[in-house]
């Protein structure tokens, strides 16, 4: 943010405004992708994302006006991770993970920590040294290399290959083992029987709330630790600690998903998460760095949950069948959301000159959600189940 903001005299908030632009699209690309998932798997999708990803981070080195910045990094940019991301990896792992989903989502997505650990200093460290032009071909180098061979290994659903979720035999399976599969293929709900519960809204809102907490932290926390007296360097630093705690207890969030109720540990999860916040600004007002490192420490342990509690919990109430739609149709609502959060934090930098404020506010909404997810009721159907 800063090096070209500075370079180009952008505000903040005309910077931050790409992620809200970027929510959006993400949003209306989720409704196709979903269904696209369910019907034909990931790997063609997930290369054509990875083309278009590549690309634009390519071009984000030639960028010299706003307009191209919004429609590189929030339009372009945002439709390539939406193709290569969370939802299409996370609805294949559903499908081909019950008993086990909690502990195969954990696993995947400590990918997502593993790029806090490994990106923000490496990125930070080039812009530092060789320019932020330079650093977004690196990372569009970076990308292609990553992502080309891991989209070839994609594939749909277990049944496709004559197999079974979560591995088993067929003398397993006679023994009862996929019982459970079973179950939940027969309660699975279509998309528009999911949109016409009650459930699926408050679900909607619950996440939305929790995951406003990363996208402006991600986006957030060098500007606002540099402005508050600390260096870029010890800036970065408190990002990698937040994903080093986020890494390692996403298997151990796994483990207790598949073996307890699942509500109230993703309630403990976005309890943490806001309160971990609330804890920065105030550390951060004493000019505390080891307190502000065991905040984010905190926050990355309450990171931890967010993504395999998410999933297992949608396709609890849902069924393993139609996730895809289902989750893609959420996506518009709950990306929506929390699509003003990164423009408002900016805007709201922008005219008082600190982030405080709005931060807090950021806080208090992953309390409120923890809250609404641990209420949140299992749906009810109003028509015959799915069928096909």
């Amino acid at each position: 943010m800063l090096p070209m903001i500075d370079e180009l005299t952008w505000s903040r908030g005309d910077f931050a405004l790409s992620r809200s632009i970027g929510q959006v699209f993400m949003a209306l690309t989720g409704i196709y992708i979903g269904a696209y998932v369910d019907r034909l798997g990931g790997r063609a999708i997930m290369l054509m994302g990875t083309l278009i990803l590549s690309t634009s981070l390519a071009l984000h080195s030639l960028i010299d006006s706003l307009w191209a910045w919004w429609l590189l990094n929030g339009v372009a940019m945002t439709c390539g991770c939406a193709m290569v991301g969370n939802l299409v990896v996370n609805v294949t792992l559903s499908k081909w993970f019950v008993v086990n989903r909690g502990k195969a989502i954990a696993v995947a997505a400590m990918g997502v920590s593993l790029g806090g650990i490994l990106i923000t200093p490496f990125a930070t460290w080039l812009i530092d040294n060789i320019g932020w032009r330079e650093a977004w071909l690196w990372l569009a180098l970076l990308t292609a290399c990553l992502l080309f061979p891991i989209a070839l290994v994609m594939r749909r659903a277990p049944e496709d290959f004559g197999l079974q979720p979560d591995g088993y035999s067929e003398a397993e399976l006679l023994a009862g083992a996929g019982d459970k599969a079973e179950a939940e293929d027969r309660a699975s709900f279509t998309r528009s029987q999911a949109m016409r519960t009650f459930s699926f809204y408050a679900l909607i809102v619950a996440f939305g709330f929790f995951s406003i907490n990363i996208v402006v932290i991600l986006l957030y926390t060098l500007p606002y630790l540099a402005d508050s007296g600390f260096s870029r360097t010890e800036a970065a630093l408190a990002m990698m600690i937040a994903s080093v705690p986020a890494l390692v207890s996403k298997p151990v969030w796994g483990y207790l998903v598949d073996r307890s109720p699942v509500k109230p540990l993703a309630a403990v999860s976005a309890g943490i998460t806001g309160i971990a916040l609330l804890l920065i600004i105030y550390a951060t007002e004493q000019r505390e760095l080891l307190w502000v490192y065991a905040a984010y420490s905190l926050l990355g342990l309450g990171w931890g949950g967010m993504i395999p509690m998410q999933e297992v919990i949608w396709t609890g109430f849902f069924g393993r069948r139609h996730i895809g739609a289902i989750r893609g149709a959420a996506m518009p609502f709950a990306l929506l959301l929390g699509a003003l959060a990164p423009w408002l934090v900016g805007f709201y930098y922008d005219i008082y000159q600190q982030f405080n404020g709005a931060l807090v506010i950021v806080a208090l909404l992953n309390i409120f959600s923890s809250f609404l997810i641990f209420f949140a009721p299992p749906p009810k159907r109003t028509q015959p189940r799915a069928t096909g």
